[in-house]
């Protein structure tokens, strides 16, 4: 059975109400995220300062292309899926040990870190709406800091002192890596099944969602029922996610991604969307398909005529059906737990992902 847990409505003050209401409209998404990030605001500050904290260095640049990263922004959505899982499972720290707070500045390193290589091996020039880090700092340097923040992550591992989350944490690391690796042998091969791909944006998505809920059970000692739901509810959240981000690189602007749209057609990734569409296309549209993607032979105009054959097949459509089924997986996956104002805020979390592509 699952042990109540009872926490507070909100802690929210008549000020930081005023300020939340000052601040502009966001989409379903964004709504669901900031008001989790509201909730957990001290827990929050005190991440954002351990990750401060653990970026700094005596080599100069290290320290500069970290700031360059934080006034990147970001939503933290990692880290507060482990204080959000502590916190749910009912762990409270001392003043001076804060598990939780450290193990989300880890989780968040080693996405980081993913990142960094990340933009280096598909030549991003845009993040979060800002030059990315290797085109600022170039490829070296990107991938050098990356390694750093790696072993920052591993240095937190080790002084949380469990063997257990170093093994998940560590587990995870490897399985984002292995499924950058799978996604890079798909690349530009449209006979990839449906399954493959989806083992892929487990590996370098769903995966590390997971551990970083994980984790949070097992430093509130529920490391049974409670642990399982919440790795449940990272796996489905981290899935629908990830499903969301690749129809929104067919289906929104610059603007709102921060990143350059169809950069995943231009890199010949292979991703829900045109899969579908390729499956559901004519055999002149499967000619596309064969040019622009596994031959890498595009023009100009391409891009504006794969949106359309996106559009015409109901790609877009397809994709946000299945995301919408991880979706409802990871707010049950949170039943086990009692009614609180954290389960809603999480259980919100998971239905406004999918927003993103209203």
């Amino acid at each position: 059975m699952a042990l109540a847990v009872s926490l507070p409505e909100s802690d929210e003050t008549a000020s930081q109400k005023d300020e939340r209401a000052r601040r502009p409209m966001a989409d379903g998404s964004e709504v669901a995220l900031r008001d989790l990030s509201d909730y957990l605001a001290e827990d929050m500050a005190a991440c954002n300062r351990a990750i401060v904290e653990r970026m700094d260095s005596p080599v100069a640049l290290i320290p500069q292309l970290a700031a360059h990263l934080v006034a990147a922004g970001g939503k933290r959505l990692r880290p507060l899926l482990t204080l959000a899982s502590a916190r749910l499972c009912g762990y409270r720290p001392d003043a001076t040990h804060q598990r939780h707070v450290a193990l989300a500045a880890c989780v968040e390193f080693i996405h980081t870190a993913t990142l960094l290589h990340d933009d280096v091996v598909d030549e991003s020039s845009l993040r979060r709406g800002m030059a990315s880090a290797n085109a600022v700092f170039g490829n070296k340097a990107s991938v050098l800091v990356g390694d750093f923040l790696f072993a920052r992550s591993f240095q937190l591992m080790t002084d949380d002192g469990s063997l257990k989350v170093m093994n998940i944490l560590s587990s995870a690391s490897a399985t984002i890596a292995e499924g950058e690796v799978l996604q890079m042998s798909t690349q530009n091969d449209l006979s990839t099944r449906i399954d493959q791909y989806l083992e892929v944006i487990h590996g370098k998505t769903a995966a590390l969602f997971a551990a970083a809920c994980r984790v949070g059970a097992v430093v509130a000692d529920r490391e049974g029922a409670e642990e399982h739901a919440l790795e449940s509810y990272g796996t489905n959240l981290g899935m629908a996610f990830q499903l969301v981000d690749d129809a929104l690189d067919y289906a929104a602007d610059q603007a709102r991604l921060g990143k350059t749209v169809g950069d995943d057609f231009r890199e010949g990734k292979i991703t829900l969307p045109v899969l579908a569409a390729y499956a559901a296309g004519s055999e002149e549209d499967r000619a596309f398909w064969h040019r622009v993607i596994e031959e890498s032979e595009q023009k100009p105009e391409d891009l504006d005529h794969a949106l359309r054959l996106i559009e015409q097949t109901g790609a877009i459509r397809i994709t946000l059906d299945r995301a919408t089924e991880y979706a409802t997986a990871a707010r049950e996956a949170l039943s086990i737990f009692p009614p609180s104002r954290l389960r809603q805020l999480l259980q919100d979390t998971a239905s406004y992902t999918i927003n993103r592509l209203r």
